[in-house]
């Protein structure tokens, strides 16, 4: 009888690995989330205020506070806070989520790049230029 386990143990032991494997290669990649926001660059960037405002402490941050920035008034109004969750949403659909936002982008559609984009926003908070002292609120 412990044979018959013995024979079972192997493949069951490469199925756990395989299921490893799987669930990390579906986890968020702040590697990834670098190339998706390399089309935000055209309005924004990390530490310095563009078309768009700077991403430095943009989580937890409320959204259209960011000191001297020309936000939209529906932007000022929208009573966010960039959590995960409202920047999840907010990417895949922008003008849904803030109707008369300034921000023209039509959103990301792929979920797994949305999480990536926040897995690199979150991870960038602690890059140079975020900690630099005129990079803005954190």
């Amino acid at each position: 009888m412990s044979g018959a386990r013995g024979g079972l143990a192997g493949p069951l032991a490469l199925a756990a690995l395989a299921a490893l494997g799987a669930a990390r290669a579906d986890a968020p990649s702040a590697q990834r989330g670098a190339q998706v926001y390399n089309r935000c660059l055209a309005c924004h960037a990390l530490a310095q205020d563009r078309v768009g405002p700077r991403h430095c402490g943009l989580l937890g941050r409320r959204a259209g506070s960011v000191p001297g920035f020309a936000y939209s008034q529906a932007m000022k109004d929208s009573r966010l806070t960039w959590d995960e969750k409202t920047l999840d949403r907010f990417l895949a659909r922008p003008l849904q989520v803030v109707p008369g936002s300034s921000m023209t982008y039509d959103g990301v559609a792929d979920a797994r790049e949305r999480a990536d984009l926040i897995a690199y926003l979150r991870q960038a908070n602690g890059a140079p230029e975020c900690r630099a002292p005129d990079a803005g609120p954190r």
